[in-house]
């Protein structure tokens, strides 16, 4: 595992740039996390560092997959996972790439998550797997790691990124996701439940490859996971009587819309070549 900067980090763990210093009316009616997407693309740390849109977009999708790879070979829930990806993005918001080893940091929020989630696992276990995931092309870094001296330098190395972002965040680890909104929101509609839950639990676990996660609260996600899954799967939602199904999310038609502007075309093409 490479390395990080901790340069950019005051001494009271703030960042010193990034969006939130650009900041004036945030979206989604404020919170220290939600920016607007082109605050995010255009006060990005890594843009000063001459990272573009594209290579870090790129960036953010490769963290995210070898996260998903690592929490599945940790036997994590989702939610953790969705946990680690989330404080990744947060900490990529303040941090730039050019400075920080995408996977030494990504490493490191898979372990917090665990903690977070109460779902722990072993410091040990995520540095081997971890290891053994980036040198997967290495047939030697199985038996490499099990060396003293090399896992005790990835250990320091991890524990030392842990201060750093903690730092960076603030030591702020608090995560709401979409899943339990969007779950009891679908019982009570009388539709294709399972299809539907499935079909938008989908763009959710998508959405979290993007920015959406800092763009939108976790509710307005969930309405619009809905709102996707029902067009792809060409089923009517609730709107009769006294309440429309959005507003079980206290969302707007516009605002919904909004969203759907927000996510990406490729992550709906990609779920409709796939199945």
């Amino acid at each position: 595992m490479a390395g990080y900067s901790s340069g950019d980090v005051s001494h009271h763990g703030t960042y010193e740039g990034g969006p939130d210093k650009h900041s004036q009316d945030k979206p989604e009616d404020g919170g220290r996390w939600y920016f607007f997407r082109k605050e995010i693309e255009d006060n990005s740390p890594s843009r000063r560092d001459g990272v573009d849109l594209k290579k870090e977009a790129y960036l953010r999708k490769s963290y995210c997959t070898f996260l998903q790879d690592l929490g599945m070979r940790l036997k994590v829930p989702q939610v953790t996972i969705a946990t680690a990806i989330i404080f990744c993005h947060r900490f990529f918001l303040r941090q730039s790439h050019a400075k920080n080893d995408r996977r030494t940091i990504a490493t490191v929020c898979m372990f917090l998550a665990g903690k977070v989630e109460e779902t722990p696992r072993p410091l040990k276990d995520v540095i081997l797997v971890s290891y053994e995931i980036i040198n997967k092309k290495d047939p030697t870094a199985v038996q490499r790691i099990k060396q003293k001296e090399v896992y005790e330098q990835q250990k320091e190395l991890i524990l030392l990124g842990e201060r750093v972002v903690l730092a960076t965040l603030g030591f702020d680890l608090n995560v709401q996701h979409p899943y339990k909104p969007l779950v009891e929101a679908i019982k009570k509609f009388k539709v294709a439940q399972n299809a539907l839950a499935q079909v938008a639990w989908n763009f959710v676990n998508d959405g979290l490859r993007t920015s959406l996660c800092l763009q939108f609260k976790p509710h307005h996600i969930a309405a619009g996971a809905i709102f996707l899954a029902a067009k792809f799967l060409k089923v009517k939602l609730p709107s009769d009587g006294e309440k429309v199904w959005w507003q079980e999310f206290d969302v707007t038609p516009r605002q919904l819309e909004g969203w759907r502007s927000s996510q990406p075309s490729i992550v709906v093409h990609d779920y409709a070549r796939i199945n």
